[in-house]
């Protein structure tokens, strides 16, 4: 999508161009082992990923308005810059920053409503790589009720006690820190009682069991608490408040799980591979089945971009409220990405079922990776039919779905 976002971003966009193209062909020594969905030029460039990060915030493409004393570039915030920077990047092909749950999670959140000594002493490592992030919400028994968790803190002399469980946790297995809701006041609501504390993953106690998801990857994780204790600072926000905190993170989650300039690259991907994948001796985009599901499929990316827009418009214009915007965002976002690559799939006929590893393999396999990723993305950050309820209710004044009633 061409914009012109006026006269004053003209020079912005030249500046940003000229860095992509410097840096035109950037690749990591330390590239993770996992199927990427976006391809990247190879060329001369080599580096860590976590020196490439610092190259951005000093330059002022990645943590623009977060402070310099807290590792970032100090600049103002300017919605428009950033998405002048993430389309450059896109377009050329250029790695983003690094991500995951303590940058595109914590990190806001922590800016918002942490004290100064958490912003201190978290922000700055984290974005630059040097401490990942597990979240602690989901368990056994609160998944989209997440209220209803379980998980136990009790300031015993100074220290929070945790006893409990969560499951489905991301990462935990390589992260250092874990963001974690626990019941902290028994005998109150179920909203009321909870607080968001910052828990070490080093903290004896704490066991960690992966969970062999159907990518035959350890996506997720058990992790239990055995009377791990951690110092009473480690709070976010007040005693009993964390379902606030909590609500500020799952809004900074939703807006991290898609990027439209991310899934028009990818879209991009399949039409160069419908030009090279044939059947009978006939390239795929010139099949009219095929083509009429391009067609329709890339009209819907147009309009997740355009609804893309229009999110950004209302962070603009104050006093506008862009939360079910940014649900139906989250929503039409992880259906498309796993639409999309279903008929990356598709198109390959018998070899889109080849996995791991294979001489026939089609760009490493990531079609059939990422589509099995956005499938657990469509219930990350609230499952997809959650959201349809909250968007029906709360956007369009429906009525409340009824409660079943128990033995009925």
């Amino acid at each position: 999508m061409n914009l012109n976002f006026g006269s004053e971003y003209k020079d912005f966009t030249t500046e940003v161009k000229e860095f992509c193209k410097k840096y035109s062909g950037v690749h990591f020594s330390d590239s993770s082992k996992v199927p990427l969905s976006t391809s990247y030029k190879s060329g001369d460039i080599k580096m860590k990923r976590s020196e490439w990060q610092k190259i951005l915030i000093e330059n002022g493409y990645f943590a623009r308005s977060i402070p310099r004393e807290y590792g970032g570039y100090g600049g103002e915030s300017d919605i428009i810059k950033n998405r002048i920077i993430a389309e450059e990047f896109s377009k050329a092909k250029i790695p983003p920053p690094m991500g995951g749950q303590g940058i595109d999670m914590l990190v806001p959140t922590l800016l918002e409503l942490g004290t100064d000594e958490q912003k201190e002493k978290y922000i700055k490592p984290t974005l630059h790589g040097e401490i990942i992030w597990c979240q602690g919400y989901s368990e056994p028994n609160a998944g989209s009720d997440l209220a209803s968790l379980q998980t136990k803190g009790e300031l015993i002399d100074g220290k929070w006690v945790i006893n409990g469980q969560k499951i489905w946790t991301s990462t935990a297995q390589f992260s250092q820190m874990m963001f974690c809701l626990v019941r902290t006041e028994p005998d109150a609501s179920k909203h009321a009682g909870i607080s968001y504390l910052l828990i070490p993953m080093d903290t004896p106690g704490i066991e960690i069991r992966p969970l062999v998801d159907m990518t035959l990857n350890a996506g997720f994780n058990e992790v239990f608490f055995t009377d791990v204790t951690i110092p009473e600072k480690n709070i976010v926000g007040k005693r009993g408040e964390g379902w606030a905190v909590a609500n500020a993170t799952l809004g900074h989650e939703r807006g991290s799980l898609t990027n439209p300039n991310a899934t028009m690259n990818r879209l991009n991907m399949l039409i160069n591979r419908m030009k090279e994948e044939t059947i009978d001796g006939k390239r795929i985009i010139d099949n009219p089945v095929y083509k009429d599901k391009l067609m329709k499929l890339q009209g819907k990316v147009i309009a997740f971009q355009s609804n893309s827009l229009r999110v950004l418009s209302a962070k603009l214009n104050k006093g506008q409220d862009v939360k079910i915007a940014a649900m139906i965002q989250k929503l039409i976002g992880t259906e498309l990405r796993h639409e999309l690559e279903g008929l990356g799939i598709d198109i390959m006929g018998e070899i889109g079922t080849l996995y791991e590893d294979s001489p026939n393999l089609r760009d490493g396999g990531s079609w059939q990776f990422t589509y099995m990723y956005y499938l657990g993305l469509i219930i990350g950050g609230g499952t997809n039919q959650i959201q349809k309820n909250i968007i029906s209710e709360r956007g369009l004044g429906m009525p409340r779905e009824p409660k079943v009633q128990q033995g009925v």
